[in-house]
């Protein structure tokens, strides 16, 4: 992988990890239209770590209080009641199901899940899913002619079951083009939680899950085409666009709709269901990178 490849890379990952739109089918998406190798489900893991950092340092003052609550109600009865508490339990259990499948599927996502028609496939319809969700969700926040204003749940109210969900949600991401904030907020606004309660926990839930895969995917690095020397670069530039991007899209979520990020996703889909079916694209372009 050359300098200019890392640098794109690490560009599409910051611009795309927290949109519901899939950093990891752009990254593969964007290797196969530029003709270059896959760069593969290491270096998409390990980039990850750099948007993951921006999550820390945007949410730093909620971690330090759950981190801390959490840690004290392990020995304090009386702490166990605490919402910060809870949320630190919450994320743990959110975060099993990804870990379980994560390891369980490993073979298939580094390759039958980087298939084109798969990503085409799985944008379209989490984008559907995605534009399904949001629409309830208008339709509590301003009611209508024969409805009233429904109210919606935040994270005070998240319970075990309903974090399992989002945590199935969130293991949906392991085949690329489903997005982790996609599913995640889209699971989460189907359960009837805010727009804003859905994003906070999906981005607190993946902040254990993509730090462990990057950690488990260091030992692959150097193996195929991609070196430590990009590998590092791409996730820096990964760490300061993220920054930038999830600053914008919080604000973004709290008055504005999904429905952009549907249509492009369905966009996408249907033109890269045409190229690769007009053999424009092989549903295996670039693939062997490791």
């Amino acid at each position: 992988m050359s300098w200019f490849e890392s640098f794109i890379l690490g560009l599409v990952q910051g611009l795309t990890e927290f949109l519901p739109i899939s950093s990891s089918a752009h990254l593969r998406l964007t290797a196969a239209f530029a003709g270059w190798e896959d760069p593969g489900a290491a270096f998409t893991a390990i980039t990850q770590i750099g948007t993951e950092t921006a999550v820390l340092i945007y949410f730093r003052k909620d971690i330090l209080r759950i981190l801390s609550a959490w840690t004290r109600s392990l020995t304090d009865k009386e702490m166990r009641s605490d919402h910060d508490a809870k949320m630190g339990w919450l994320v743990i259990v959110g975060s099993i199901p990804i870990g379980v499948l994560g390891l369980t599927l490993k073979d298939a996502i580094e390759g039958p899940f980087r298939d084109l028609r798969l990503i085409a496939t799985t944008l379209i319809v989490l984008g559907l899913v995605l534009g399904i969700a949001d629409r309830l969700a208008a339709r509590d926040e301003t009611g209508g002619r024969h409805r009233a204003v429904r109210e919606r749940k935040t994270l005070q109210q998240l319970g075990i079951r309903d974090g399992l969900i989002f945590g199935m949600c969130q293991a949906m991401a392991l085949v690329p083009g489903v997005s982790r904030s996609g599913a995640t907020i889209s699971g989460g606004l189907l359960m009837g939680y805010t727009r804003e309660a859905a994003a906070r926990y999906s981005f607190l839930l993946a902040i254990p899950a993509v730090l462990a895969s990057g950690a488990y995917e260091l030992k692959d690095v150097g193996e195929g085409h991609v070196s430590w020397g990009p590998t590092i670069f791409a996730t820096v530039i990964a760490f300061a666009v993220g920054y930038a991007v999830i600053a914008w899209f919080m604000k973004f979520i709290t008055t504005k709709s999904f429905m952009p990020f549907v249509i492009y996703r369905v966009i996408l889909g249907l033109v890269l269901f045409i190229l690769v079916g007009t053999d424009v694209l092989s549903p295996h372009a670039g693939e062997s990178g490791g």
